[in-house]
């Protein structure tokens, strides 16, 4: 006869545990719910439970330490990327987990990606927890620092709303599904030009740009400066500020029409 689970709290399976002969890596006052793997940690549980709490810092991080514990200087660091897949930190050339693991060391040193969030679960109730992505935020931040340089402008917008919709997905276990081989199509064929070198550095849970290039930026300085260039003048913008703005012009007039004919 199958024996049924009947403890209902942390604490009593720490007491089981205890009385089985089980050593927990972790005393009562440290024992929460954590998940990791190679992208992140999540920690849930004990002051977490209730939002009004401020998480318990000292006690709750693993991979790093808070942005006002980092070390009071830069960590400058410079990362390639090939059709959108990460290649290389400070020159060296890695696998993808193999840069994950790096930035996650170096991230970690920093203060980076800590987040205290409550969550919308799929079964409708609302947790709260907090997050420890020091690589994954570094790696999400280098990389739409070169996207923003190589896609145009309707691109990255579809493709912001597509990521948020294949995280979605992703979290509510759908991945063998139609919808997310279709989202993934999409965002791999604007990974086609996403290729170049980024720049930052890593201060205090700040990630701070440092330059970024690409042989298919689509920067254009001479369009880009104040003075006037061959392909934009400046007088352009006119009729362009005219059209644009039209439909709030004939809007506006027409409210002012029907508030001024009920006043009669």
């Amino acid at each position: 006869m199958t024996d049924i689970w009947t403890m209902q709290s942390r604490e009593e399976e720490i007491e089981y545990c205890k009385q089985h002969g089980i050593d927990l890596p972790f005393s009562a006052d440290n024992s929460y719910s954590r998940d990791r793997n190679l992208w992140h940690i999540s920690h849930e549980g004990l002051e977490l439970e209730d939002p009004a709490n401020e998480p318990n810092y000292d006690h709750l991080l693993v991979l790093g330490v808070t942005p006002q514990k980092a070390p009071d200087k830069e960590t400058s660091v410079t990362m390639t990327f090939e059709k959108g897949v990460p290649t290389s930190i400070n020159g060296q050339k890695m696998k993808v987990s193999e840069i994950i693991t790096e930035l996650n060391k170096l991230g970690g040193e920093n203060g980076i990606g800590i987040v205290d969030i409550v969550e919308n679960r799929v079964v409708g109730m609302k947790s709260r927890g907090v997050y420890e992505t020091p690589g994954g935020t570094i790696l999400m931040e280098a990389h739409q620092q070169l996207e923003e340089l190589v896609l145009d402008r309707a691109t990255l917008e579809v493709k912001k709303d597509m990521g948020n919709k294949f995280a979605q997905i992703v979290y509510e276990g759908k991945w063998f599904t139609p919808l997310r081989e279709a989202i993934q199509a999409f965002v791999e064929s604007t990974q086609e030009y996403v290729t170049g070198e980024v720049k930052f550095k890593l201060y205090k849970g700040n990630i701070i740009k440092a330059g970024t290039t690409s042989p298919y930026s689509l920067y254009s300085e001479s369009l880009a400066s104040f003075t006037t260039g061959d392909l934009y003048d400046h007088h352009d913008a006119d009729g362009f500020i005219t059209l644009f703005g039209l439909p709030l012009k004939v809007r506006a007039m027409k409210m002012a029409e029907a508030e001024k004919n009920q006043n009669k």
